[in-house]
């Protein structure tokens, strides 16, 4: 039921959202040049990878080295704008439609965090990766590693049509509110370096965090 909604749904969201997708695009080539999309490697269901497809947000400066700048000064006003809104997330409609991705479900994260999650946090990877999520709807990127994950495998354990509603609706109000959408000092959030279990990390001295 779940699959089946996501393509009926995405199918739809694609054709009434194809004026906006071509506005968008060519917004995109104007802003920031070719290519319109950002592909990138991330795990999807099973930890398999697949590409998936973003509106690009930054630009492609480089130092005299020819070294990519830092994402925080690639990141142009236009850029800003598609992800405080969220706009740029429209192409993996794409993802959805071809079974990568999910409507709502974890977020789908770099293959390189792979052999740093515990076992549980493993365990996000038993669904599909979603558009949307429960972390994202608690804080999104203002969230902790931590609770990111954990919020991730409680939905695993949790999932059906009704919590997939539910997300849905409050992505609706996260979107609006322009909440989470990075942590301080980040373009969007820290790296994920692995985790520290809460109560070793509350046990280790100032100085040694």
């Amino acid at each position: 039921m779940k699959r089946s909604l996501d393509i009926v749904l995405s199918v739809f969201l694609l054709a009434a959202l194809l004026p906006l997708l071509f506005i968008l695009s060519v917004l995109v080539r104007i802003n920031l040049g070719s290519p319109i999309l950002f592909r990138q490697q991330r795990a999807g269901l099973f930890a398999r990878p697949f590409t998936m497809l973003k509106f690009r947000t930054m630009g492609t400066a480089r130092d005299k080295d020819g070294n990519l700048l830092s994402d925080a000064e690639r990141m142009t006003q236009f850029g800003r704008f598609l992800r405080s809104t969220s706009l740029d997330e429209l192409p993996e409609l794409i993802n959805v439609l071809k079974g990568e991705m999910s409507l709502v479900g974890p977020r789908p994260l770099l293959l390189e965090y792979l052999p740093l999650y515990s076992a549980e946090q493993q365990r996000r990877h038993d669904v599909r990766p979603g558009i949307t999520g429960w972390a994202q709807v608690h804080g999104r990127n203002a969230l902790r590693w931590e609770e990111k994950l954990r919020l991730d495998t409680w939905y695993v354990d949790n999932h059906s049509l009704w919590l997939d509603l539910k997300i849905t609706l409050m992505t609706i109000g996260q979107v609006v509110s322009c909440r989470g959408i990075r942590q301080e000092g980040h373009v969007t959030s820290e790296p994920f370096r692995g985790t520290v279990p809460l109560a070793l990390e509350k046990a280790q001295p100032e100085g040694r965090r």
